[in-house]
């Protein structure tokens, strides 16, 4: 058809006026957990931008879920600043999404309090060592998981992204490499994804009818002993019969393979430099190349497995995964999948779906350097195209050899 990204579409009870969503890539812009006037100020520019939806990232639904300074805390005090964060977004006539979640044993002790997970394993990524989580524990959260439910429904939101991959804590129940329990919770896949439906039982409660609900799930996670998208079609099947109203499809898994997720090389430098613990900068600087190791990139890099996804259920599809063209993105679209998602080129140009569809351009130029996703650890995110301290060198190893991201 090649025309269908600037048809409207419905994502459950929600109208979008195109099938372009901002994907959830964590801003760093959330300063002692809170809503900002940059927050505001970067989605409002997504939306005016030609955005069908703007989805802000990786909030946390509780105290210990937290992996950052600088990541927004979902509570009843922040209703207010979200709410002008969703006014301010409707105003340019995109719609507003948040994508809630809990980190697991990605939690740092020093800003969550405590640190927990399926099964009390050793996370070298944290570095942390988690502890168990318990019965009572797995309740109080999934409960958190709702109220934060209500506070964004309540704050006019118009969809929720229950983050359920990338080695979150949902995704580490779900998967076979961080779940080791031998209780209700662990083992078989039904009952490795019983907290996966707690959760989402208990978000669908707590939101408004005229609220939609997606959850972002992995194909795979990424690396031996993870799941596989086998399992990732009886999850799709599972939650189309859960009632969301739409699923992510996405991959990786942050605390094993993280580069699955965006694929392309992390700029160790570039992240050392920007991490204010003397000992965190040293250890990444010389180790983190060991830790963090290099996936190709290709444009649209999860198609073949989300095509699996899209020949199993009925439900509208998501997809995420390096878009940079239009050519490619209509090819997406031309496939069955509903939605697409893209992140990096919004962060390079928030103007980009307006200059896709008056013709100025046919694909975004940015680079995929990455440099955005290893600066927003320690800071805000942003493009090294626009960053006008960057160091020459950094410059011009970013600009000739694009997508390798090792100055």
């Amino acid at each position: 058809m090649k025309n269908q990204l600037f048809t409207e579409a419905r994502l459950g009870p929600v109208l979008l006026r195109n099938r372009s969503i901002r994907s959830a890539a964590f801003e760093g812009m959330c300063q002692k957990n809170k809503v900002s006037d940059d927050l505001i100020k970067y989605h409002t520019a997504v939306a005016a931008g030609g955005i069908g939806m703007t989805t802000v990232a990786y909030a946390s639904i509780s105290q210990s879920g937290l992996s950052f300074p600088h990541q927004l805390l979902i509570t009843r005090e922040e209703i207010p600043a979200m709410k002008r964060l969703t006014e301010s977004i409707h105003r340019e006539g995109a719609a507003a999404a948040i994508q809630i979640g809990h980190c697991g044993l990605m939690a740092k002790k020093s800003i969550s309090g405590k640190c927990l997970a399926p099964s009390g394993r050793f996370n070298l990524y944290g570095p942390t060592w988690p502890k168990k989580i318990s019965q009572a524990e797995i309740n109080e959260i999934v409960r958190d998981f709702g109220s934060a439910a209500k506070f964004v429904s309540d704050a006019g939101f118009d969809a929720i992204e229950v983050h359920a991959g990338h080695g979150y804590l949902i995704s580490q129940f779900l998967s076979p490499y961080t779940n080791k329990r031998t209780d209700q919770y662990g083992g078989s896949f039904e009952n490795r994804s019983r907290f996966m439906v707690d959760v989402v039982r208990e978000v669908l409660k707590n939101v408004s009818p005229a609220m939609a609900v997606v959850v972002k799930m992995n194909l795979r996670d990424g690396f031996r002993g993870g799941s596989e998208v086998n399992e990732a079609i009886q999850v799709a099947r599972l939650l189309e019969t859960e009632g969301v109203h739409g699923l992510v499809l996405s991959g990786g898994f942050v605390s094993k393979a993280p580069m699955y997720v965006m694929r392309g090389s992390m700029p160790i430098k570039v992240m050392a430099h920007y991490i204010e613990n003397p000992l965190m900068k040293i250890g990444v600087r010389y180790f983190g190349g060991l830790l963090i190791k290099p996936e190709p990139f290709s444009e649209a890099y999860f198609l073949d497995d989300a095509l699996k996804i899209r020949t199993t259920v009925h439900l509208p599809l998501v997809f995420v995964g390096g878009l940079k063209s239009r050519a490619i993105i209509d090819d997406v679209l031309d496939k069955g999948f509903d939605f697409v998602q893209m992140a990096r080129v919004l962060i390079h140009d928030p103007g980009f779906i307006n200059k896709l569809r008056t013709g100025e351009i046919t694909g975004s130029s940015c680079k995929s350097s990455n440099y955005c996703i290893a600066k927003m650890y320690s800071g805000q995110m942003a493009c090294f195209q626009h960053e006008p301290n960057l160091p020459e060198k950094w410059r011009i190893e970013f600009e000739s050899k694009p997508g390798i991201g090792n100055p």
